[in-house]
């Protein structure tokens, strides 16, 4: 749990706090785009890392409740999905930009991608939340039954 909430906890503390700052130092959203690009390719790997732990103890879990396993399970599989989804777009959207010159060489193609990838960002945020509140409510129950 302690490496998803590094990872959701990061994204979150990132998005509300460090880029309106950013945005405001530097003075426009693109020169704040070009540390984010560097800031979500680590919290991607974070991310992937996350996962791979959060695999174990979905494997581990004695939860006796078979709808939450397979809620939990299914909001795992989603996770991985948009995970997938957004090192993929990220490679896209890099693709789209001049470092050198701190330019988005196609801003027609950027907007819709960063679009897509900020919503899949969120849903993951939404469905890392969910699997939190389903783990704890798991572990309440093995913690119950061994008493």
């Amino acid at each position: 749990m302690a490496a998803l909430m590094v990872w959701q906890g990061g994204f979150i503390f990132y998005t509300a706090v460090v880029v309106p700052i950013g945005t405001a130092f530097l003075g426009t959203a693109t020169r704040q785009g070009f540390i984010t690009r560097q800031v979500t390719a680590s919290m991607n790997v974070c991310g992937a890392i996350a996962l791979g732990l959060m695999v174990w103890e979905l494997a581990a879990c004695q939860d006796t409740q078979k709808l939450r396993r397979g809620c939990r399970l299914a909001l795992y599989v989603g996770m991985v999905g948009a995970a997938v989804a957004l090192f993929v777009l990220h490679a896209r959207l890099d693709a789209l930009l001049d470092v050198d010159s701190e330019s988005v060489l196609d801003r027609t193609s950027f907007r819709p991608l960063h679009r897509a990838y900020l919503w899949i960002s969120s849903c993951q945020w939404v469905m890392a939340v969910i699997f939190l509140m389903l783990t704890l409510a798991g572990w309440q129950n093995e913690d119950r039954r061994s008493k």
